[in-house]
């Protein structure tokens, strides 16, 4: 009796253990039938081989396993990437670009394949596939110039007009390490302001039209634009221990690793004077897409002029020479703590403490052109503000690379400081800038021919500007910066 129950169990484990194994079998190949998630960015119809690519699997329950991308032209296909992985990652990116020749201008389908790592398909796993109808565009802009400028300044600015076949990416123009970005109006116009550099020479200077279409294809265009070369003054600068002793605490909170006042001045006018300049480029990026000026700039009244633009400087101390920089802007002097107003309509991107500039105001004009006032002793205004011509924004100061109570104004187009004096006279605004723009088609500002002495608003109320420092004087001193 024993024998035969012990025999019945037998069968029955002999029975449940394939059963069991077939099951464990079933559940491990079946457990998973879902495929991967394919996505593809950027997602467009009309490409081309500058395009990178990056196609998107995702399984989260088995992993990828593969993902394979070709390319279907009629019944031609043509392999562009594939990517096997060891590891059951659950999301895998396959980055490419559609290099295929045989595409040219022409439409065609591109198809990406993702399998997992499950045991569907008796091991194959599961897969899944997308396919995206796309045309290949390998023509490049056409850029039709409709005027550009008589003649650029060295160290000036200069204005072109032109359209463009297609739509753009990004487009402007180029100076050596430079980018002036256009603008486009209404009508399809694009306005672009650019500089001549006052450290390149006329040889120098190629100011290169660039378009890159939304698939970036690229054109070039050489503007063959008449070029006059300026000599800027030289001039000697004799430092003392009283000024840098006296910008000691100042200095010391710019170059703290700097153990003497001469080490201090020279890391501030050499490294932190580099950084400031770099910083300039990055706040000049934000810029209205239209030009937010009317009529002619205006600068402090009552003014005299104690430096000017690409002045060379060679600092010499204890009769030795030490340090050489250029003076980039105008230094007008008056009476300390003068009324300080802004040279026209615009938005303030900057208002606040700026290494030489000392106390620093920078107002966007729109389209790349911005005005600075620096060495301010207070400051009326505050970043995103919106303010007039006239206004008054501040005062005038000694902070940063400042000798004695004066402003530095400048002008910059995309954050290179440029001639503020085109600027501040009409007839080259009106030559160069409102008359060529209208007869390219374009809109131009009003251009309103101002008195020497406008009327000011009252000040806004003051607010504490930044680490300030006390005027100088109840006149004007000979600036250092």
């Amino acid at each position: 009796m024993a024998k035969r129950k012990s025999s019945g169990l037998l069968k029955l484990f002999l029975f449940l253990v394939p059963l069991v194994l077939v099951s464990i079998g079933a559940f491990m190949l079946f457990r998973d039938m879902e495929s991967p998630a394919i996505t593809l960015s950027p997602e467009m119809d009309t490409v081309s081989p500058n395009i990178e690519f990056t196609a998107t699997a995702a399984d989260y329950k088995s992993g990828v396993k593969s993902i394979t991308v070709i390319v279907r032209k009629d019944a031609r296909v043509t392999p562009v990437a594939k990517e096997v992985y060891d590891d059951k990652k659950d999301l895998r990116e396959l980055k490419f670009k559609i290099n295929v020749p045989e595409l040219l201008d022409s439409s065609f389908e591109l198809e990406i394949q993702a399998t997992d790592s499950s045991l569907a398909g008796f091991g194959l796993g599961n897969r899944s596939t997308k396919t995206y109808k796309m045309r290949m565009d390998l023509t490049p802009p056409r850029l039709s110039v409709k005027n550009q400028p008589p003649y650029v300044r060295q160290g000036g600015t200069g204005c072109i007009m032109y359209t463009a076949n297609k739509a753009m990416k990004s487009t402007g123009v180029r100076v050596g390490e430079y980018f002036f970005p256009a603008f486009q109006q209404p009508n399809g116009l694009y306005i672009c302001f650019f500089a001549f550099p006052y450290n390149l020479t006329t040889k120098e200077f190629q100011p290169e039209l660039v378009g890159i279409d939304k698939v970036e294809n690229v054109a070039k265009l050489p503007l063959p634009v008449n070029r006059l070369p300026r000599k800027f003054k030289s001039d000697t600068i004799k430092l003392d221990d009283n000024f840098i002793g006296g910008k000691s605490e100042e200095f010391s909170r710019m170059a703290p690793q700097a153990t003497n006042d001469i080490d201090r001045f020279l890391a501030v006018n050499g490294d932190v004077r580099a950084a400031n300049v770099a910083r300039l480029l990055e706040i000049g990026r934000d810029s209205a897409p239209e030009m937010l000026w009317e009529g002619s700039f205006v600068t402090l009244p009552n003014a005299s002029t104690r430096a000017g633009f690409a002045d060379n400087r060679t600092y010499n101390y204890k009769g030795k020479d030490v340090d050489n920089q250029t003076h980039l802007g105008l230094d007008l002097a008056s009476l300390a703590k003068a009324d300080v107003p802004a040279a026209n309509h615009g938005r303030v991107i900057f208002a606040d403490y700026m290494g030489i500039y000392g106390n620093l105001i920078i107002i966007d004009h729109g389209m790349n052109l911005q005005s600075l006032y620096s060495h301010l002793s207070e400051i009326h205004v505050v970043k995103g503000q919106e303010v007039k011509r006239g206004e008054i924004i501040g005062k005038t100061g000694a902070t940063g690379m400042a000798g004695g109570d004066h402003l530095h104004f400048g002008a910059l187009l995309a954050g290179l400081e440029v001639s503020p004096m085109e600027w501040l006279d009409t007839h080259w605004i009106k030559d160069n800038v409102t008359d060529p723009i209208t007869q390219a088609g374009g809109k131009a500002p009003q251009l309103i021919v101002l008195p020497e002495a406008v009327p000011l608003p009252a000040p806004a109320p003051a607010r504490p500007a930044p680490a300030p420092a006390p005027a100088r004087g109840s006149g004007a001193a000979a600036p250092r910066r």
